[in-house]
């Protein structure tokens, strides 16, 4: 039988092209969004969820097993980005994005983790992002949400390998997608201090104009998916964003810094 597969946030961008191609693939996919009447011509079935509303994640989760009677694969990949100075970003869009990035995974992983004890199966992919194994100026709490999600499926994995449930992040780099309008940007201001936040800002955006496909994305997914004992942790994107991380942990931390230092021109 085809696997049934939950992607939050499946709408568009990263997930919809993950969607796309499992569909093509044989597997049974469900998206999610917070306004699912607005895709009923979607390539694949979209459900309301919203991963801030607790109720709401709940209610998708038992639509697709009473449906399917049962859920096999979740890939949590609903999030947001937000770059700024740390000390200039509100409190309420600090919140929003963990919320978001890491309170709402964890929901939602919470939601599906019954149904796949009683199958005594499942797989959790955790879409996160090379970004989340560094601090990156400007981009600090986007970072701190990935980098704790990273975490969190490091301990969750040991957890969980009695009810043979496996558990796998999937990191990003820079991909052409429309994250950049749905990202939170904090103003720029004339008086502030973090005068080289602007430069650092449109060179965020100019990499992921002229980033790659995320179909990228999605064929590493298809590969961990058809894994019978995946990995902890995935990289995908361009070479040296992969590498980044390779040498973050070779080189002394204050070597790495100023590499970062000179690369954002700061």
């Amino acid at each position: 039988m085809s696997k049934v597969i939950l992607i939050t946030g499946g709408s568009s961008g990263i997930g919809k092209s993950i969607g796309e191609f499992l569909k093509r693939h044989g597997f049974i996919v469900y998206g999610t969004s917070r306004s699912p009447e607005k895709y009923t011509n979607h390539p694949f079935k979209i459900v309301g969820l919203d991963v801030k509303n607790l109720t709401s994640i709940n209610n998708a989760v038992a639509e697709v097993i009473t449906t399917e009677g049962k859920l096999d694969v979740l890939i949590n990949n609903a999030g947001v980005g937000i770059t700024g100075p740390i000390e200039e970003i509100p409190e309420a869009e600090i919140q929003n994005n963990f919320d978001t990035n890491f309170f709402g995974p964890i929901n939602v992983i919470k939601a599906v983790l019954p149904q796949m004890r009683k199958q005594n199966s499942g797989l959790i992919i955790n879409i996160t992002s090379i970004a989340g194994f560094m601090g990156l100026p400007y981009r600090g709490i986007y970072s701190a949400s990935k980098g704790a999600l990273e975490l969190l499926t490091e301990a969750f994995r040991i957890e969980l390998k009695d009810f043979n449930i496996n558990m796998s992040n999937i990191a990003p780099g820079d991909f052409a997608t429309n994250i950049a309008a749905g990202r939170y940007h904090a103003p720029l201001k004339e008086n502030s201090p973090y005068k080289k936040y602007g430069s650092v800002l449109n060179d965020i955006d100019d990499h992921v104009d002229k980033s790659n496909d995320p179909i990228a994305v999605a064929k590493m997914v298809l590969k961990v998916v058809n894994t019978k004992k995946p990995k902890t942790h995935y990289k995908v994107g361009a070479f040296m964003q992969k590498f980044s991380i390779v040498i973050k942990f070779l080189l002394p931390d204050k070597v790495y810094e100023k590499m970062l230092i000179k690369h954002y021109k700061l």
